[in-house]
């Protein structure tokens, strides 16, 4: 089931994709030693969200899986969590209170918002989307063009993120353009 590609995947969460219980796929995930798991789940409220990640953060832990928190900042810091992802405009928002934080990334649109990401000291940026994906069915991708501008404008770490699949030969094709690696939330949540 795994592969040594799974070295440049940042898993990224969505349990509503999910055909087995949540927790469930998460184990399998892990089992696959992906590079992180970027706990998404947009629809919960904090509450929520902080119960759900303290599970996932001891499962993660178990299988020495980097876990990264999304949004909550102070759920991140209640739960000893020092890594978290923000989307930009909450990046921008909250960004004199991440000093405490060993990890940080966002997600971005266009070079320019990398090139402020980095100012405002992020340790890796997510770009995309880059492949036409169901996640975003109105919007057409952005390509692999513009993840090779976003990548030439920073230094930091890119992932690209966008209807990538897990084939090698994408996942390839998306870093010959300059990324690190990428980020997959729907063949993830699957496996």
């Amino acid at each position: 089931m795994c592969h040594k590609i799974y070295q440049n995947v940042i898993a990224v969460t969505n349990r509503k994709l999910c055909k087995r219980p949540f927790m469930e796929q998460l184990d399998r995930i892990c089992q696959c030693h992906p590079k992180a798991i970027i706990l998404r789940e947009k629809d919960l409220q904090e509450k929520e969200y902080a119960i759900l990640a303290k599970d996932v953060i001891k499962l993660c832990k178990s299988y020495h899986v980097y876990c990264i928190l999304h949004t909550y900042i102070n759920v991140a810091k209640a739960l000893n969590c020092y890594a978290i992802h923000m989307p930009f405009a909450l990046l921008q928002k909250y960004s004199n209170e991440l000093q405490n934080f060993n990890v940080i990334g966002t997600s971005v649109h266009s070079s320019q918002e990398a090139v402020e990401a980095e100012k405002i000291g992020v340790n890796y940026i997510v770009a995309g989307h880059i492949y036409a994906t169901d996640c975003k069915k109105d919007i057409p991708p952005r390509g692999l063009i513009f993840l090779n501008e976003v990548c030439k404008n920073t230094v930091l770490p890119v992932y690209g993120i966008g209807g990538i699949k897990l084939q090698n030969n994408q996942i390839n094709e998306v870093m010959h353009h300059g990324a690190k690696g990428v980020c997959i939330m729907s063949e993830m949540m699957k496996i």
